[in-house]
């Protein structure tokens, strides 16, 4: 079953000054967010494979909209994040469902590549409730200068049987990154860490 989809909302972060310097080119991120329907929400289900099925779903839609937000093509995608929101009448374990079992594989087909696990947080909350999106380089875990979140929150969202998904995707990573390590010209892309 598809998810139903209240709402969805696409926003794009672009720093131009970081400590006083120009930066340049700004760094982006964007982050593309869907609210929905909860299918389980007020009650226990032993099997959730309906949930895990829209994360593909949601994977796959949320991160396109990121790339088309950026205006990038896939390859030029550096970090990713995913994120969701329980409302109260759901379980933490309805996001999970979502986000872990397989979303993984439609955001990196839509990315072309990501073999770095897919930096993930997840809560239960009400209306307007926060969370950081957490980031990461798609290519190499250890790349310091990508270590990154993006906040998202929705004024009316979610709702008791709802469930806020997002997922973030950026062209850079943090503006200005001077705290050494792992550099994004060093990446070998062969096991997700380095």
């Amino acid at each position: 079953m598809p998810a139903t989809i209240r709402k969805i909302l696409t926003q794009v972060d672009e720093t131009l000054i970081e400590g006083g310097r120009s930066v340049s080119p700004p760094t982006r991120r964007a982050v593309s967010i869907a609210v929905i329907a909860n299918p389980f929400a007020g009650g226990y289900r032993d099997d959730l494979g309906e949930l895990t099925e829209i994360g593909v779903e949601l994977g796959d839609l949320l991160t396109k909209r990121c790339l088309a937000a950026l205006g990038i093509e896939p390859g030029q995608a550096e970090s990713f994040g995913k994120a969701a929101i329980v409302g109260e009448g759901g379980e933490l374990e309805h996001a999970a469902a979502i986000l872990h079992p397989k979303m993984g594989t439609p955001v990196r087909a839509a990315l072309g590549k990501g073999p770095a696990l897919i930096p993930s947080a997840k809560k239960r909350g009400g209306l307007g409730t926060p969370i950081d999106v957490p980031l990461g380089h798609k290519d190499a875990a250890y790349v310091r200068s990508h270590f990154d979140a993006v906040e998202v929150r929705v004024t009316d969202a979610p709702r008791s049987g709802e469930i806020l998904v997002a997922i973030a995707v950026t062209d850079s990573g943090r503006p200005l990154p001077r705290i050494g390590g792992l550099t994004k010209d060093q990446i070998k892309g062969e096991d997700g860490l380095r």
